[in-house]
């Protein structure tokens, strides 16, 4: 699975930690399990257990929730990744960096035979546009430069745009698909490849074949399950353009 955290700067995360320090034993508690290793997924999770029930709902106990959802997804726990998601969001209805991977998540495990398809469509939508909603007042930490915080801010911004993007491709929505998973790409070193591909997908919709070659052919050059498919869609899109 890819991953839809692309953080801009581990330094900007720190600072708006440290702004609401709790008591140190606290803060020790919370870098035991941030520290512990990925390679380890199953102890990290008991350490953030461990934090959660003795710290509930504060400042650190919402970067907890955020990384245990992180964690679970990891482990392709959904199940568990939208239980702490849905828990962290219940106490920290504002947070950015649990509201965007839930609209990130959703949308690309959606199937039309979903009973609750549209409700899930539904909730996305609300909530990428409150995580861009959330990104876009943040304050900036006093440490941070102004370029800094903007391409943090850029960033952080990925997952909901992207999020949006796939709501609206399912919503045979093509023009407003495009433009928010067109945000998306823009705003990443690496493109995730199902925004590459549904982009492509949005394109062809449009008649815009050309373009839509040129998305394909970059989901093409990642590595992954859709390299063949993307190359043969970029092939398509390629005739039809000529």
């Amino acid at each position: 699975m890819s991953s839809w955290r692309m953080r801009a700067s581990e330094q900007i995360e720190t600072a708006y930690l440290r702004q609401t320090l709790g008591d140190p034993k606290e803060e020790a508690a919370y870098q035991a399990f941030h520290k512990a290793s990925e390679q380890d997924p199953d102890k990290k999770i008991k350490l953030g257990n461990t934090f959660l029930a003795k710290y509930p709902s504060d400042r650190y106990s919402q970067a907890a929730y955020e990384e245990l959802a992180q964690t679970y997804y990891d482990k392709k726990d959904l199940a568990s990744f939208y239980t702490y998601s849905d828990k962290g969001l219940t106490l920290f209805p504002d947070d950015p960096h649990l509201l965007a991977p839930t609209s990130w998540v959703i949308p690309r495990v959606y199937t039309q035979s979903d009973p609750d398809g549209e409700k899930k469509l539904n909730k996305v939508e609300t909530y990428a546009k409150h995580a861009l909603q959330t990104i876009g007042t943040m304050p900036k930490p006093d440490n941070a430069t102004d370029r800094q915080f903007v391409d943090y801010k850029t960033t952080e911004s990925a997952a909901p745009h992207s999020g949006l993007g796939l709501v609206y491709f399912r919503r045979e929505m093509y023009d407003d698909s495009a433009r928010e998973l067109q945000t998306a790409i823009n705003s990443q070193a690496n493109p995730d490849p199902t925004d590459l591909l549904i982009l492509g997908a949005d394109l062809e919709n449009l008649g815009q074949y050309d373009e839509a070659a040129d998305a394909f052919n970059r989901c093409s050059q990642i590595a992954g399950t859709m390299q063949d498919r993307c190359k043969q869609l970029a092939s398509d899109a390629s005739k039809r353009a000529n």
